[in-house]
C-alpha cells in the first residue's frame, strides 16, 4: 500500500473453527491499516436483492447490504468483512452467492451496479475479508475468487497464554473484582482447558472463567471487599461442578488386536483405540462403534489388504473362511467418520491374526489403499498434539505429511519420534516390538520391447 497507494487483488477468506478469532483478526487488520471497519453477516441470506438491492419500484425497497455498509462507514475505502459466507442459502428468489461473484472479483467490482442506485459504484478501493467455518459449502466459482487462509485451533499452550494474558485480566474488572480478590493458578487454568472445555477456540474457556468470577463475586459481597479467593485444581469442582470431559490415558501394554489411532474433531485432536476380535464363523466383517460410511469402507479395505497378503504374513490362505472379524471403536455414542483410520484397522487385524501385540507407546494415522499404499491425511497438527497429551512417544504418519511437521510446536516435536510410511509394510515394521516376518512383494519387471516385426506385414498395419 505504501509503494503503490492502491492495491488490487487479494480478497481474503479466513477459514477455521468457531472461536479462533477470525472476526477479531479482521478488526485488527482495519485498525493496523487505519481504515474504518464494517462487518456484515451474510449467514442465512436467501434473497439476491440483499446483495444487489431492490429496484425502486417495489414498496420498502432498500439498497443491498454492500452499499448500506459503505454508507454506514462513511468512507469509500473501508475494510469490509463478510461474516459466515459459508452459511448463505438459495431459493426461488435467487442465489446470493452468485451475486457476490461480481462484488468479490477485482476485475469487475469497479463497476458494481446496485439495483436501488441504478448507477455504477466503484468497490475496487474496498478491502474485502470473508470468514467461514468450512469450505465445502462455499460454491466453487466464489471460492476461486478468494485467497484462503486457514486458522487452525489453538494448542493447549496457546490457550494457556491467551487465558493468562487476555481472558483473566478481561473478566476480573468486568465482574467488579480486583486482582486482590481472585487468584487463578496456572494448574487450575490447565485443568479447565483439559477437563472442562474441549474446543478449537477459546469461547468456552472464557465462559468458564466468567462463571468462576461470578461465584467469587458472591463470596466478596458476603464477606467484604478485602476477601481473597485462590482458585486451585482441587477447588474447581466447587465452582464449575463435575468435569465435562475425561482424560483417557493410555496405560500399560496393548492387548492383542488393539491399536491406537488418531482422529481430528472440531474440538481438536483425539486418540482412538481400535479393537479387533477374531471369532469362529463364516467370514463376516462386523464394524461397530457408530462408524460412518467412509470408516466402514476403510475397514473393508483393510480386510481386503490383509487377505491379499495372507501368505506373506504367514497366515493360511483360507483363514477368513472359518472366522468372523469384529472391529470395534469404543465410545459408541459418538459418531465417527473419516479415512485416516485405515492403517490402524489393518494393523489391528494383523495383530489379532498373528497373536502379536502392538507397541503401547505408538499411535498412527493414514489412509490405506487396496494395494497397501499409505495416503496423506488432514489435521496432522491437532492429531500430534493429542498424541503428546496422552504421552505417546512414537507416531507413524504418511510420508506425504512430512511437510506439515514444521507447523507443530517445537516443544512437541522434541518429545515425539515420527516414522514416515510409504506402504503398509513400513507401518507393520514399526508397529510391533516382536518383528513380523513379511515377504516383500516382488517388483513387477518391465516388459522388454521387441524391435523385430514381421517383414511380410505392410508398415501401416504394423503401426496399427
Amino acid at each position: 500500500m505504501k509503494l503503490v497507494k492502491k492495491i488490487r487483488g487479494p480478497i481474503l477468506c479466513l477459514v477455521g473453527p468457531p472461536g479462533v478469532g477470525k472476526t477479531s483478526l479482521g478488526k485488527s487488520i482495519g485498525k493496523a491499516m487505519g481504515r474504518e471497519f464494517i462487518r456484515v453477516s451474510v449467514g442465512g441470506i436467501r434473497d439476491e436483492a440483499e446483495i444487489r438491492g431492490h429496484r425502486r419500484t417495489y414498496i420498502g425497497a432498500l439498497p443491498g447490504k454492500i452499499i448500506q455498509g459503505i454508507k454506514k462507514s462513511g468512507v469509500h475505502n473501508p475494510v469490509f468483512m463478510l461474516d459466515e459466507i459459508d452459511k448463505m442459502n438459495s431459493d426461488f428468489r435467487g442465489d446470493p452467492s452468485s451475486a457476490l461473484l461480481e462484488v468479490l472479483d477485482p476485475e469487475q467490482n469497479s463497476t458494481f451496479n446496485d439495483h436501488y442506485l441504478e448507477v455504477d459504484y466503484d468497490l475496487s478501493n474496498v478491502l474485502f475479508i470473508c470468514t467461514a467455518n468450512v469450505l465445502h459449502t462455499i460454491p466453487q466459482p466464489l471460492l476461486d475468487r478468494m485467497e484462503v487462509l486457514r486458522l487452525p485451533g489453538y494448542t493447549d499452550q496457546e490457550k494457556m497464554g491467551i487465558a493468562k494474558s487476555f481472558l483473566v485480566p478481561k473478566k476480573i474488572p468486568e465482574h467488579g473484582l480486583t486482582k486482590k480478590n481472585i487468584e487463578i493458578s496456572d494448574k487450575a487454568l490447565d485443568r479447565i482447558i483439559h477437563d472442562f472445555t474441549r474446543e478449537a477456540g477459546v469461547r468456552n474457556l472464557e465462559r468458564e472463567i466468567a462463571t468462576i468470577c461470578r461465584k467469587v463475586v458472591k463470596v466478596v459481597v458476603e464477606k467484604g471487599k478485602k476477601t481473597n479467593v485462590k482458585i486451585t485444581p482441587a477447588s474447581l469442582e466447587k465452582y464449575l461442578g463435575i468435569p465435562k470431559f475425561k482424560r483417557t490415558e493410555i496405560e500399560g501394554p496393548l492387548e492383542i488386536g488393539s491399536a491406537t489411532g488418531l482422529a481430528w474433531t472440531e474440538f481438536g485432536g483425539e486418540t482412538l483405540t481400535i479393537e479387533v476380535t477374531v471369532l469362529p464363523g463364516t467370514g463376516k466383517l462386523v464394524p461397530t462403534g457408530q462408524l460412518g460410511d467412509v470408516m466402514k469402507e476403510s475397514a473393508q479395505a483393510a480386510m481386503t489388504y490383509v487377505r491379499s497378503r495372507a501368505g506373506d504374513l504367514g497366515l493360511p490362505k483360507n483363514f477368513y473362511q472359518k472366522n468372523d472379524f469384529h472391529i470395534h471403536i469404543p465410545e459408541g455414542a459418538v459418531p465417527k467418520d473419516g479415512p485416516s483410520a485405515g492403517i490402524t484397522m489393518a494393523v489391528a487385524l494383523v495383530s489379532a491374526l498373528t497373536k502379536v501385540p502392538l507397541r503401547s507407546d505408538l499411535a498412527m494415522t493414514g489412509e490405506l489403499t487396496l494395494t497397501g499404499k499409505v495416503l496423506p491425511i488432514g489435521g496432522l497438527k491437532e492429531k500430534v498434539l493429542a498424541a503428546h497429551r496422552f504421552q505417546i512417544q512414537h507416531l507413524i504418519i504418511p510420508v506425504e505429511n512430512e511437510k506439515d511437521i514444521p507447523d507443530i510446536p517445537e516443544n512437541v516435536r522434541k518429545d515425539i519420534h515420527f516414522y514416515p510410511a510409504t506402504t503398509m509394510d513400513d507401518v507393520i515394521k514399526h508397529s510391533f516390538d516382536k518383528k513380523l516376518k513379511i515377504k516383500k512383494k516382488p517388483t513387477p519387471k518391465k516388459a522388454k520391447r521387441t524391435a523385430k516385426t514381421s517383414s511380410k506385414q505392410p508398415a501401416a498395419s504394423r503401426l496399427n
